[in-house]
C-alpha cells in the first residue's frame, strides 16, 4: 500500500517513521510546502534569541537523512494543491519552477499545521511571524542587518512571551501589546500578577487592553490612540488551523474550525487520516471539541494514525492542554481548566491555593512557587491546575496533569508516594499539601472562601481576622482586619463579635488552624484560602473600577 503524507514537521513525521517501523515494505511519501523537515518549532523563539546558538540543532531531519534511515521519499518545496478523492489522488506542484503532476495514494495523511493569525490592517506587510525555521532565519537577519532600536510584540501568548523574552536577551527594548486585561489566558487573575511583574522587573513594557490598529514605517499605532516606536513588529496574535486543503476536498470540518477526526484520526474520508495542529481534539473535562496547538499532541497523533494504518487498533482519549513557558527567572505552567472557564460553563468547583516552596526549606536554594487547583465538590474530580514559580513548576504541573489522567480525586493527591530529600522535595510534597487541603474540605467540615469573594462577604457582615504576628499585620494587612495572632487566639476570644468570622494569615495554613479552633469552640469561621498572599496578587491583578465578577464572571450555583 502507498501512503501520502501531507506536511513534514511534527505530526506527518511520526506518521511516517512510525509506519516505516511497522511496516518495512511500504511506500511512504512525504510532501513539504516549506524548506525544512522535522525542525524544532518550540526552539525558535530561543535562537532569535542566541541561546540556542547553533541554527542546525534545530534541524532535527533532513531529506536525505530520512531516506537513509527511513526509506523515506520526502519532497521539500512541493505543495499538494489539490485530494481528487474519487480518485484517491493528489495534485502535487513544485514551488520552484511550477512543475505539476499526479500522487496516488491508498492512505492520505494531512498534516498542514497552523498557519499565524495576521490581521487585516494597515501597513501590516511589515510585521513579521515566527512559525517556521524560514520565519526565524528572516527575524535574525533583520535584527543583525537592520540594527532595529525597538521592537513591538503583539499577543501575550506562550509565543509572545518567548519571543519578548529573546528580544530583550539580544538588548532590543521590547513593548508587548495583548488585547486581553492580561497576558496568558490560560492563568487565572491572581496567577498572573507575578508574570506582570516579572515582564516589567526585565524592562518589557506590558500594553494589556488594547490591540493594534496600524502599522506605521517605524512606529505602530494602538486602539487607545497611542503610538509605540517599532522598527521590529512581531505577530504572536495565535494560530488557526490549515484546513484549505481539507475543505476544498469536502472533508467535515469540526464545530471548533478545525478538521473533524474520530478517536483513531481518520477523517470523515475511510482512506484518509488528519493529525496534528489543523485537527480538533477531545477536551477531557468536559468531553467537546477543542483546538489545542501542542507538539506533543501532534506526535502522538501521528503515530496513531499509523497505527490504524497498519491495522493495530488505538484511540486517542482526551486531552488536557498541559503547557509550560519559561518567562525569565519564572516558569508557568497549566493542565485542564481555569477558573474563569469552569465559571463561563456555569460548572460547579471548589479552589485552593497554596505558596510552598520548591523543595524543604532549611535546604539552601528553596524558591516559592504558587499553586492553584481546581476540582469538582461533589465527586473530588480534579479539573485543572496552574503553578508559577522558580525551580519544581515542571515537576508539580506534570504529577497533577498524569493524576487528571489516572482519574484521581483532588484528596487522593495526599496519598501520592513523591519522591523526597531535602535537596528536592519535603516530607509533605506540594502535591500532597493539596490533597490534605482537599480532604479538609471533603472530611472536617470547613469550608473556604476565595480572594474575590472576600468583599461580598464582608458587605454581609462578617468579621475579617488577620492571625498573623502584629509584625506581620504591620507590614501590611487586608483593610479592615483585626489583628488576633494564632498564638494568643485562645486569650482572646471573648474579643470576637457575634458574627460570621473570617480568618487569614499569609498563605493559609495558620488561617486552617485558626478557623479549626474556632470553629471547634462554636465560632462561625471560614478560612481565606491561599491567605494574604493570594489576595494582595488578586487585587493587584484587577484595577480600581472592576469588579470581580468582570475578571471572571458569576459563579456558579
Amino acid at each position: 500500500m502507498k501512503t501520502v503524507i501531507v506536511g513534514a514537521v511534527a505530526g506527518g513525521m511520526s506518521a511516517a517513521t512510525r509506519l516505516r517501523r511497522l511496516d518495512p515494505e511500504a511506500d511512504i511519501v512525504v510532501f513539504e510546502r516549506g524548506e525544512h523537515v522535522s525542525y524544532a518549532n518550540c526552539g525558535l523563539p530561543y535562537h532569535v534569541g542566541g541561546v540556542i546558538a547553533d541554527r542546525e540543532a534545530l534541524l532535527l531531519n533532513t531529506p536525505d537523512s530520512l531516506r537513509a534511515r527511513f526509506d523515506l521519499d520526502v519532497r521539500v518545496r512541493t505543495e499538494v494543491a489539490a485530494i481528487d478523492r474519487d480518485r484517491q489522488a493528489v495534485q502535487v506542484r513544485e514551488i520552484d519552477g511550477g512543475r505539476r503532476y499526479e500522487e496516488h495514494y491508498d492512505r492520505l495523511v494531512l498534516s498542514p499545521g497552523a498557519a499565524p493569525f495576521v490581521p487585516d490592517l494597515p501597513g501590516i506587510e511589515r510585521a513579521m511571524t515566527l512559525r517556521s525555521v524560514t520565519d526565524a532565519d528572516r527575524l535574525t537577519t533583520l535584527i543583525a542587518e537592520q540594527r532595529p532600536r525597538t521592537a513591538v510584540v503583539v499577543g501575550g501568548g506562550f509565543i509572545g512571551l518567548e519571543t519578548a523574552e529573546n528580544l530583550r536577551r539580544r538588548g532590543l527594548p521590547v513593548d508587548l501589546v495583548e488585547l486581553d486585561r492580561q497576558v496568558l489566558a490560560p492563568l487565572d487573575p491572581e496567577m498572573v500578577t507575578a508574570v506582570h511583574a516579572e515582564l516589567r522587573r526585565h524592562g518589557v513594557r506590558v500594553h494589556c487592553g488594547t490591540a493594534l490598529t496600524k502599522v506605521l514605517p517605524a512606529a505602530v499605532e494602538l486602539t487607545d490612540g497611542r503610538h509605540l516606536d517599532a522598527d521590529l513588529v512581531l505577530l504572536a496574535i495565535g494560530v488557526r488551523p490549515e484546513t484549505g486543503l481539507a475543505r476544498a476536498a469536502g472533508l467535515a470540518i469540526g464545530p471548533r474550525g478545525g478538521i473533524a477526526v474520530d478517536d483513531a484520526m481518520r477523517t470523515s474520508d475511510p482512506h484518509i487520516f488528519a493529525v496534528g495542529d489543523a485537527v480538533e481534539k477531545i477536551d477531557r473535562i468536559d468531553g467537546e471539541t477543542t483546538l489545542i496547538p501542542l507538539a506533543n499532541i501532534a506526535n502522538r497523533q501521528g503515530r496513531l494514525a499509523a497505527d490504524t494504518i497498519a491495522g493495530r487498533p488505538g484511540r486517542l482519549q482526551g486531552r488536557l492542554g498541559t503547557a509550560i513557558v519559561q518567562i525569565f527567572d519564572l516558569t508557568v505552567a497549566v493542565t485542564g481548566w481555569n477558573e474563569k472557564r469552569l465559571r463561563a460553563a456555569g460548572r460547579p468547583y471548589h479552589a485552593i491555593h497554596t505558596h510552598p516552596a520548591s523543595h524543604a526549606g532549611y535546604y539552601p536554594g528553596a524558591q516559592p512557587m504558587s499553586l492553584k487547583l481546581l476540582f469538582d465538590p461533589h465527586d473530588g474530580r480534579i479539573l485543572g491546575a496552574q503553578a508559577v514559580g522558580g525551580d519544581g513548576v515542571d515537576k508539580r504541573i506534570d504529577v497533577l496533569a498524569t493524576a487528571i489522567r489516572a482519574g484521581l480525586t483532588a484528596a487522593d493527591l495526599a496519598d501520592l508516594e513523591l519522591a523526597y530529600a531535602p535537596a528536592f522535595g519535603s516530607a509533605k510534597d506540594p502535591v500532597n499539601m493539596l490533597g490534605y487541603i482537599a480532604d479538609n474540605l471533603r472530611t472536617d467540615g470547613q469550608h473556604s472562601l476565595q480572594w474575590h469573594e472576600l468583599d461580598d462577604a464582608l458587605a454581609d457582615g462578617a468579621t475579617l481576622v488577620d492571625v498573623r504576628t502584629a509584625a506581620e499585620h504591620s507590614a501590611g494587612h487586608i483593610p479592615g482586619s483585626i489583628n488576633l495572632p494564632l498564638d494568643e487566639l485562645r486569650d482572646h476570644l471573648d474579643d470576637l463579635p457575634d458574627s460570621d468570622l473570617i480568618v487569614y494569615c499569609q498563605v493559609g495554613q495558620r488561617g486552617h488552624t485558626a478557623t479549626a479552633l474556632l470553629t471547634g469552640l462554636g465560632h462561625r469561621a471560614i478560612n481565606l484560602d491561599g491567605g494574604y498572599r493570594t489576595w494582595q496578587a488578586g487585587n493587584a491583578a484587577r484595577p480600581p473600577s472592576e469588579t470581580h465578577e468582570s475578571l471572571y464572571g458569576r459563579r456558579p450555583e
